[in-house]
């Protein structure tokens, strides 16, 4: 049953990345064919869903990475890490992202003028610092649920506690936050249309643009919905299956 369990576990999570390749090579083609104001810019819609896509999952890899580096050093011995991490995340944590995606818009380069990134960059740049801070807790919790009977049995037979987080800890806590990460990661997929804000023509602003020249919201509005809802269950269906998998794993 178990190998059965497995089998299927990693046919979802094939099949979740083929899909979500699938739905962004064909979204053109499949509303091409569709009546006005949809048909004729069906390639904006899908030119838009794959920059959602870019702005996730680079904003997902380097909030991952901030999440990480934030819970451990909220859990530092050193007062200056812990201060530091925990700022980092009280400041996050405490402002609309609108805020921060304008503030490094437009406020930082006025601040530090060699600080000069894409419009595309400085979305990622604070959609992953957004999403490092709620990473941050989620990951730390984790760590904290890890049994200390496992690190003292690690550092008993002799492993460094650099070694001990990284192949014992750190493992686990992962796989015990997975739930939340992956809620984290598609909230971070619907985030991502504020990027509309500064420029980026992702999907929001690719549908913003279409609506605007139709003058069509009834057609417009429900069309988006429907394609962040294919992305958005991709997403889910991905998690979920890996989700499965590693718990199968830990039986």
């Amino acid at each position: 049953m178990i190998e059965k369990l497995k089998d299927r576990d990693v046919l979802i999570l094939v099949g979740a990345v083929f899909g979500l390749g699938l739905i962004l090579s064909l979204l053109g083609s499949a509303l091409a064919p569709l009546p006005a104001p949809i048909g004729p810019a069906a390639q904006q819609f899908a030119d838009g869903a794959l920059t959602t896509v870019e702005l996730t999952l680079c904003s997902g890899a380097i909030g991952l990475v901030l999440g990480v580096l934030a819970a451990v050093g909220k859990r530092s011995h050193l007062p200056p890490v812990r201060w530091i991490s925990d700022l980092y995340v009280w400041i996050i944590r405490g402002t609309p992202l609108m805020l921060q995606i304008l503030f490094f818009f437009l406020a930082l380069p006025a601040m530090v003028p060699e600080l000069q990134l894409s419009e595309f960059w400085t979305a990622v740049l604070a959609l992953s610092l957004n999403v490092g801070a709620y990473n941050a807790e989620v990951i730390r919790a984790g760590i904290a649920a890890v049994p200390p009977g496992q690190v003292e049995a690690a550092r008993s037979l002799g492993l460094s506690s650099l070694y001990t987080f990284w192949d014992i800890v750190l493992p686990q806590a992962v796989r015990i936050s997975l739930p939340p990460l992956a809620n984290n990661m598609v909230a971070l997929l619907k985030d991502s249309s504020l990027a509309y804000a500064i420029g980026v023509v992702e999907l929001t602003m690719a549908s913003s643009r279409v609506q605007a020249e139709s003058f069509r919201p009834d057609i417009v509005l429900p069309t988006v919905a429907v394609v962040y809802l294919l992305l958005t269950t991709t997403f889910t269906q991905f998690a979920a299956a890996l989700e499965r998998k590693l718990a199968v794993g830990k039986r």
